[in-house]
This record gives structure tokens, sequence and C-alpha cells, in this order.
């Protein structure tokens, strides 16, 4: 009894002893330094705090972040001193803390703070990693030369490190980061950062499990990121396994049968287990449950439109199948521009909204309430233009459909978007158009935020023809202002700011060819409407060589094939002939406007030109001596809604023109008989002293887009063109269609024949003739979408083909080519490109072969 007595005894002064170190707080006396008695706290007053052990911060800071300061009244033991070193250790700065008490005098206190630093990084070792990822991973792990490591810095860098690797399908991948103390600089490390991506795991197999609406193969197209290896229609998809493209697959897949009618579709199960060191397997049981079907629809709310009309305008009817995410498109998505949400919109109620609530299911069928809240019309407060740098804000704000004080529409808010791309001063890819909706108000402001781009051109060519070199420059300013022209302040090489036109090109090779032109174009005469005004003339000479160059070359060419020596004619020069020529002056006066039927997107162009043409000797044409004089009218009916000049998505742009001349042989008195007479005479400079013509083109092109994020678009062309006559004996000369190749033209050919593009064919390989066809597609694709620069890739098939007359016209018999190509859309350059095309067939009847195949170079214009 006596020995339980003692043993309870000692067990209860270790439990006093114990409980009294736990309570004791770490403060330290060193050898002589003041004793502490932790079984009882004292109040002490702090006379003074020293900081040591680090030169990098000074001590007011290191004290204020310990939260202790002179003059405090502190226990020791007590919490005080144990919440500072908390807070020091919480910064994560130092590898060791300590409080000492060095000095207790009466009720004052003397403290300590001993810190030791954590070491800096002097140099980062990537080890086993690409440049690519080394660059991006930088960037990710958040180590820099020069701060401090901490142990969670590494195993914070080998999580994201890992988890990089992961998102590239790289599951098994090892990494490690190690220290070493840096020998040169002391209290820094070096981190060597070793890195083994292994191989990517791969799936091996994909199991479908439960799946009866949709096929094993379907299943898999509609899991675009999770593919089994080895099977063909995987061939140009990913096969890689990643854990969150995984779980996207996932809920694309029940998205999918949502689509189907099966609203109640789940994964209950979803497995992913090791095939092999490289592979996975991916097993997916399903539960489609069944499939469910519309019934009836009710509107609720609804005061401006029908239940009738906004029955069918959702295109949803009694018997189909419950698709919720056509539900949700056709009732708000903006991509449909008959969606209800957008026709509500559209008459200004912005504060629309309407939510399906289902209020019945029985068997498969389900009804639905269409609950709407119409609230009230908006009206447009205050439209903000951020960004412009470049044209007067007036020239923008007229292109706008939306006006302050006006009903809130969002097509017009869409077609004023459209229309300040069409400019071609703003880059249409960064474009931000942002409402701003004050409910309370009833107004919404609107925030244009663009990006202002060059789209002045200027360019410069040069090629080689028998007589000698060719150079061209042409210069395109498309923001001039001529009211500006004594304004030198605008001035940027010329006049700018009011969005006009104008356009000045050189072409010559010295004495023997010389060509100019210009253009000038206000789209807003008047500053009122968008009534276009268009003057632009030309001039043009041409000599030829003499024959005398002509009868050298072949002498030469003679006695060099009889003495085998060298080639005399090599040192012959041409010669002109100033008794030779062809001269061409031509000028002409437009005016278009946009018309508001059948829709805006219409406008009707009238042109006045005249051309005059003077020959002597000219032995290329038909009149070789003598004046031709071409005054006509033109109409142009077209249509354009593109949605970007320089790569369009979606849209079309046609047109439909008329040309023609007065019939001169119906007012000249001659007749028939007096024609043919001059024929046969020769004497073709009376017969053609007024050219009659008249000339019908149409040009279209659409644009489709193929894909979801409207990169890959199809273009499709189809032109047509006839060149008729009043007179059999009166056929032009001039103006009749060249075909073949890139569509560039010789010295005179600009302006006597009028050109057209064939890929695949050489420059005017078809000829020239009275009536064109050409139809085409083209693929594209953009590489590069930038504010100053566009580049994008094609692919093209088209054909073409000349005939003389409506009798011989086969729409159906074409020469053929196809081809790639590249575009690329530089400011003061404009559109370069170059293209490879096989032609099929041949091009003529004198060809021996085909085509074959040909490159074109584009410069400064598009096919």
């Amino acid at each position: 009894m006596i020995y339980m007595k003692h043993i309870t005894s000692f067990f209860a002064l270790l439990v006093l002893l114990l409980f009294t170190g736990l309570q004791s707080t770490p403060v330290y006396a060193q050898d002589a330094k003041p004793e502490i008695y932790y079984a009882s706290p004292k109040a002490y007053r702090i006379a003074e705090i020293d900081v040591t052990g680090v030169d990098n911060y000074e001590d007011y800071v290191l004290i204020g972040l310990s939260g202790l300061q002179v003059g405090q009244t502190i226990k020791v033991p007590g919490d005080e001193i144990t919440e500072a070193l908390k807070r020091l250790w919480r910064h994560g700065l130092f590898s060791d803390v300590k409080i000492l008490a060095n000095k207790i005098e009466g009720s004052q206190i003397w403290l300590e703070i001993q810190l030791a630093p954590r070491p800096r990084i002097s140099q980062i070792n990537y080890v086993g990693f690409k440049k690519a990822d080394r660059e991006e991973l930088e960037t990710r792990i958040g180590l820099i030369v020069g701060n401090q490591i901490t142990p969670n810095m590494s195993d914070r860098a080998v999580t994201l490190i890992k988890r990089y690797f992961d998102e590239k399908g790289y599951k098994n991948a090892e990494v490690e980061v190690l220290q070493t103390e840096d020998p040169s600089n002391p209290g820094q490390v070096i981190l060597d950062i070793h890195g083994d991506r292994k191989d990517k795991i791969k799936v091996n197999q994909l199991i479908i499990d439960g799946n009866y609406a949709l096929t094993d193969s379907k299943v898999n197209r509609t899991m675009k990121k999770t593919n089994a290896k080895g099977k063909w229609e995987n061939f140009f998809r990913t096969k890689k396994f990643v854990d969150e493209e995984f779980e996207n697959d996932k809920l694309a897949l029940i998205e999918k049968y949502n689509e189907l009618g099966y609203r109640d579709a789940v994964i209950v199960e979803d497995t992913v287990y090791r095939f092999d060191e490289k592979t996975v397997n991916v097993y997916l049981k399903i539960d489609e449950g069944q499939q469910y079907f519309h019934r009836d629809i009710r509107w609720l709310g609804n005061t401006l439109y029908t239940s009738d009309f906004l029955t069918n305008t959702l295109r949803i009817q009694r018997g189909d199948v419950y698709n919720q995410k056509r539900l949700e498109e056709r009732l708000h998505t903006s991509q449909n521009e008959d969606a209800v949400s957008n026709l509500y919109m559209d008459k200004g109620y912005l504060f629309f909204d309407a939510q399906p609530v289902e209020v019945r299911v029985e068997g498969d069928s389900i009804d639905l309430e269409v609950r709407m809240q119409e609230g009230p019309p908006a009206t447009i407060g205050r439209i903000n233009i951020n960004g412009n740098d470049r044209l007067y804000e007036h020239v923008i704000r007229r292109e706008l459909r939306v006006i302050p004080g006006a009903l809130f529409s969002k097509s017009d808010l869409m077609r004023s978007a459209r229309e300040i791309a069409q400019t071609g001063h703003f880059d249409p890819e960064t474009m931000d158009i942002k409402p701003i909706p004050n409910q309370e108000a009833g107004t919404v402001d609107i925030n244009l935020n663009l990006t202002p781009k060059s789209n002045d051109q200027i360019e410069f060519s040069a090629g080689w023809g028998s007589t000698g070199i060719v150079g061209s420059i042409s210069l395109k300013f498309t923001n001039f202002s001529l009211r500006n022209l004594l304004n030198l302040g605008t001035y940027r090489i010329l006049p700018q700011g009011e969005g006009q036109t104008f356009s000045i090109t050189g072409r010559s090779n010295g004495n023997y060819y010389s060509s100019y032109s210009f253009s000038f174009i206000e789209p807003w005469l008047g500053g009122k409407r968008p009534n276009s005004l268009q003057v632009s003339g030309f001039y043009s000479h041409q000599s030829d060589v003499s024959s005398r160059y002509y009868d050298n070359y072949y002498s030469n060419y003679y006695y060099s094939s009889l003495y085998s020596g060298s080639d005399y004619s090599s040192s012959y020069m041409y010669e002109l002939d100033p008794d030779t020529y062809l001269k061409m002056f031509g000028f002409s006066v437009g005016l278009g406007g946009r018309l508001s039927w059948p829709d805006d997107y219409f406008q009707l162009y009238g042109e006045l030109s005249y051309q005059n043409y003077n020959l002597q000797n000219w032995k290329y044409f038909v009149i070789q001596n003598g004046r031709s004089n071409d005054l006509s009218l033109s109409l142009t009916l077209s249509r354009r809604s593109i949605d970007n000049p320089l790569y369009t998505r979606y849209g079309s742009d046609m047109s439909l023109s008329v040309q023609a001349t007065p019939p001169f042989s119906s007012l000249d008195g001659n007749s028939m008989a007096d024609d043919q007479a001059l024929i046969e005479s020769g004497d073709f400079e009376t017969l053609y002293n007024w050219i009659e013509y008249y000339k019908i083109k149409f040009k279209s092109k659409t644009y489709t887009p193929l894909s979801p994020n409207n990169k890959l678009v199809l273009m499709t062309r189809f032109d047509l063109g006839y060149l008729g006559t009043y007179s059999p004996y009166r056929r032009s000369p001039f103006g009749s269609f060249y075909m073949g190749g890139d569509g560039t033209t010789g010295y005179s050919s600009a302006y006597t024949y009028e050109t057209v593009a064939l890929r695949g064919y050489e420059n005017g390989d078809l000829g020239a003739s009275y009536i064109y066809e050409r139809i085409g597609a083209e693929l594209r694709y953009p590489l590069m979408m930038e504010t100053s620069t566009t580049i994008y890739a094609l692919a093209f098939v088209e054909g073409g083909n000349l005939w003389d007359t409506g009798k011989t016209w086969e729409p159906f018999r074409l020469k053929r080519s196809a081809g790639v190509g590249v575009r690329i859309f530089l400011p003061m350059v404009g559109l370069m490109g170059i293209d490879w095309a096989y032609g099929f067939d041949r091009a003529n009847a004198s060809s021996t072969a085909v085509s074959g195949g040909q490159f074109h170079f584009v410069i400064g214009q598009e096919f």
C-alpha cells in the first residue's frame, strides 16, 4: 500500500512538470543570461529589441513583422512571444527563428530576435527540358534568380511541372529540384531542375458499355480528345490521354445525348486503367435513359409578339426530339439572326429574358412554359469611340447605324461593326463593341473599342521584256483628305483624315513604253449620304522596235550559222521606230449610291467614260493607222455583304453590269453595205472612228464558313461576260476578254483588253474573244490574323474558257486547273501571294500538250 502511494506521488509530480513545460514559451536564456521561471509567468515592459542574423532587411521592418514594439508590456513566458514567432515563420523568409531575453532589470526586459535567412537563388539550370518547354515553365513556376527559395516553392515547382507534362500526355513524367550551395556566392544556392517526361500515355482502347442510341463510332467522334490508337478514323486526331480533356469529353458526350432527347443520360461509371507502360484503357458505362419529345409549348408574359408567331420563330414543333441545346439556340444564341431574343433586341428590348421551364413530364413527352420578361425598350445614350487616331470622328460616326436617342437594335449594332470594318482602317479581329446597359434609366451606352491599322499601299515591281527592264510604282492612299490640302498639320506624306482614296501609278522602261494613271474616290459625297464620286484618268504611250533590228537579227543569225562563229546579233541592241506607236488616253467620272430596296446591301453605280486610241503603223490590231474614240455609259447593280475585306468569312459579293456606247452605226447614216465596203477597202480608220459595242458582265463570290470557329472558309465564284455589237460589221476591236495566267496585263493590254485570270495557264494563253465564263471554288484557312499582318493558305479548283459567239458557247466545256497558294497582306504593300496550279487541258487548238504546272505571283491584286 505504501509502495502504491509512492508511485502515485511520482506520477503526479511528472504530470505537473510536463504541464508546466507545455505552458512555457520559446524564450531562451544563454549562459549567464537572466533566468526565466516558466512555471510562474511575469509581466515585463520591453526596453529594447535587437535583430541579428540578417543583413538584407532593416531592423524596424523585421520588428514590425514580429508585432512586438518597445514599450509594450508582455508576459514571459506568454502568448505575445509565441505569436511573434508564428508571424516571423509565416512569412517564409527564414530557416530558423529565435527570440532571446538578453537582460532583465526589475520590470524591464531586453529582447534579441535571432534570424537565419533562407538562401537566395543564384542560378537555375533546366536539365532534360526542350527549349520551348523551358520558356513556358519559366513563366509558370515563378522561380527567379535573386529571390529566396523555400521548401514550399520547390514542391510547388515540381507540382506545376508535372501538371504541365500531364497536359501534354506525359503522365509518367519525373521531376526533381536539387539545391547546391554556390561556392562563389555565400548564402546563395544553385537550383538544378531535372525533368524526364518519359513516353506519352496514349489510349489503347475506348470501351463503351450501355450505348444503344449512339454507336461506338459516334461516341468516338463525339469524344474529340480521347481517341484510341490504331483506328483509321482517328488518324488525324490526338491519341494521348489527358485527364482534363477526358473530363471535357465526358461532358460533350452527355451533351450529345441531350441533343438527341436523352435528357436523363448519365455516365454511371468511368475507369482508366493501365494496359501497358505506354497506354491505358478507358472504360465508360452509360445509362442513356429514355428519349423525350416536345409536346406543348406555352408562352407567358409576351405582349409584343403573339404566341403563334413566337412558336413559328422557335422552329420547334410538337413531336420534335427534346433538344435542350437547340431550344437554347433558338431562344438566345446570337449566331441565329432570327432567334427569339434577337427579334426583341432589334426592337429595343435589351433587357428581355426568356426562361424555358418544364411544367409536365408524361411518359416520353414534355410540356414547356417559356416565361418571358420583356422589360421596357432601351434607348441609346452615349456612343464612345476609343482608339481612333486615323480618321476624323465624323467619318466613323457616319458609318454607324445606331445613333444616340434611338431605340437599341442589335442587328443595327452588328451592321455598324461591319461598315466600320469595310473602311479598312481598323482591325476587325480586335474590334470590341460593348453595350453598357442601365436598366434603371432604360438606356444603354455603347463603347466602340477600335485598333487602327494602316491601309495605305505602295507597290514596286520590275520585269524584263524584249526592250529591257520595265519598272512600276503605285501609291494608294486610303485616308486622303481633299479638304486638307492647305492644312499642313494633317499631312502624312499627303493630307489625311477624311477616308477618301487617292491612287497614282506609273510604269515605264524609258522611251519605249510609259503609262500613267490616277484615281480619286469620295465615298460620301456631300457628307450626308453614302453617295460616292469616282474620278480617274490615264495616259499610255508605246513605241515599236525598228524593222532594222529584226533585219540585222536574222542576218546575223544567218551568218553565225554559216561560219559557226560568235553570235553577232548579241551585240546589236534594239532601236526605237519613232514612226510606229500606240497612244491612248482616257478619263471617267462615276456616281454611286446605296439602295434601300431590296435591302440596303445593294448599290447602284453609273459611270461615263471616254478613251482615245491613236495608232500609227501599229500592225498588232485591225486598225493600224488613225484614231478611234470610245464613249460609253455603264450601270452596275451590286450587292456586297461580306464581313471582312481582308479575310472574308461569310457573306457574298455580286454584281451585274451593263456598259454601252451609242449605236453610231444607226446614227451616222451608213448602211451595212457601206460598212462592208469600208472593210473590203481596208479603211478601218473610218469604220472605227467611233467604236460601238455593249458589254454585259455578271460576277459573284460567296463565302461560307465550314468550321465552328469560322476559320475554314469556302469561297465559290461564277463569272460570265459578253461583248456584243449593234452591227455585224462593226464589232469592237478593243475591250474583248483576254484569259489565262495570273490576270496581270502587258504593255497595252491594260486598256485594249479586259484580262481574266485562270491559274494553271500562262498569261493570255487562251487568247482573246467576246464571251468568257469562269467558275471556281477555293478553301481558305488563316495562318496569322494580326493587326499588321494577315496570312492565309488556300487550295482551289477552277475552270474557264472563251467563245466567239453565243451559238458556240458551251458552258461545261472549260479549261480546268487546281492548285494551292498563300496570301500575305502587309499594310504598306497590300496583298501579295504565290500560287502553284496545274492546268489539265490544252490552252488552245495550237497547243500540243496540257498546260501542266505553273507558278503565279500576286502583287497588289486579288484573283
